[in-house]
């Protein structure tokens, strides 16, 4: 009896057997090299649509509570729209893709030191065994290899001002530029540079287009940057009709679906702005590589006394609607028993009712025929007709 009892707290105790004894083999299987939630494994491996997300914003971007707040409130958004939500994160030296509200939690807490973790961290992360909130192109990589082609964030890293003399540039555009997962958010960081980003998004072969009705590329808390994307796509459908061409096409750069923050929160834009360039200026003696963006996101809360804080959240919120939208759009095209056939222009209502219809074509073929007659003549009824040769 005491060898057996001793044997059952060894076995309790054993980590590797942990998993197994909590039903979640496989899932959280310290061997592997990703640790997918059963939620996501599950809507993977059956090809339903799922939607990627990054953790910097609870880690590093907002202060707590609200980031904890809006990271579950995102992921019910994207459940009402009918996709499933994928945070990605490292917790204790491994990847998780998919998180729990205790996992959430335990982020947003920042009790625990907490790496922001770009594509280059990866190694010394995993290899130490720490704690890691993912960014724009540490998602990417993680959704990448997860099978998950769709990631939606705030907004994404770029060309800093000044960067031709500090060439302070984004990992995040290299990563656009060389992993196939396609990019939702509000445009890039106001803080940035935005007419040499995009000019490095199309050395990087990356497809740039706004969701809307223009080409006016927006800038994080404001709809126009004063800079145009090359192209637009009206509605969502056309969005994943767009995806699924560039996948059709196995494309290996990335795609930037930018979506310009609701109308009714930009009002506070033009403070915002304000705010961003002063604190633009007190970043260059007070922070330099990765920590730039938050010390002036940081600043520009405090400048603003927490609206910038509001609008944040207001765009993620927008964001992830769109995004999950375009998944489930995405994997309604790539259903085989799907017979949903995509407009190719934007659709539009007939009067006096919801319903999009589509244009019908009625006609019919004639056909014309030539007859050559070889005999010297041809009766018909009571006619005869000579033929001369």
């Amino acid at each position: 009896m005491l060898q057996l009892l001793n044997f059952s707290r060894a076995f309790m105790g054993s980590q590797s057997l942990r998993p197994f004894l909590l039903g979640r083999y496989n899932v959280r299987n310290k061997s592997t090299l990703l640790a997918l939630s059963r939620e996501v494994e599950s809507a993977v491996s059956s090809q339903q649509p799922v939607v990627a997300l990054e953790s910097t914003i609870i880690t590093h971007g907002m202060p707590y509570p609200q980031n904890l707040e809006t990271a579950l409130e995102v992921e019910e958004i994207i459940r009402n729209e009918g996709a499933v939500p994928a945070t990605v994160a490292i917790l204790g030296g491994q990847v998780h893709v998919g998180l729990s509200g205790a996992e959430l939690e335990t982020l947003a807490e920042k009790k625990e030191p907490c790496v922001k973790t770009s594509r280059r961290d990866f190694p010394f992360v995993l290899a130490k065994g720490l704690n890691g909130g993912t960014t724009v192109s540490g998602t990417m990589l993680v959704a990448h290899k997860a099978g998950i082609p769709i990631f939606v964030t705030g907004g994404i890293g770029g060309v800093h001002r000044g960067a031709e003399n500090t060439l302070d540039i984004s990992a995040d555009l290299t990563e656009l530029g060389r992993t196939p997962v396609a990019v939702v958010s509000a445009g890039v960081k106001s803080i940035l540079d935005i007419e040499k980003t995009l000019e490095y998004l199309e050395t990087q072969g990356v497809c740039v287009s706004v969701l809307g009705n223009d080409n006016q590329f927006p800038d994080f808390f404001t709809r126009d940057s004063g800079f145009q994307a090359p192209c637009h796509v009206e509605t969502p459908v056309l969005a994943a009709l767009m995806m699924s061409k560039w996948q059709e096409m196995k494309m290996k750069s990335g795609m930037l679906i930018a979506v310009p923050i609701p109308e009714e929160h930009q009002a506070e834009g033009k403070l915002i702005k304000e705010a961003i360039d002063e604190a633009v200026v007190e970043a260059k003696s007070a922070a330099s590589g990765r920590d730039v963006t938050p010390f002036i996101l940081q600043r520009v809360f405090e400048i603003t006394g927490g609206q910038s804080l509001k609008s944040n959240i207001a765009l993620i919120k927008n964001n992830a609607k769109a995004g999950a939208q375009i998944a489930v759009e995405l994997a309604r095209l790539k259903s085989s028993t799907s017979s949903f056939l995509p407009p190719r222009d934007s659709p539009k209502e007939k009067s006096g009712t919801s319903e999009q219809g589509r244009p019908v074509v009625v006609g019919g073929s004639i056909v014309d025929f030539i007859a050559t007659v070889k005999e010297p003549e041809i009766k018909v009824g009571s006619l005869i007709r000579t033929f001369y040769s």
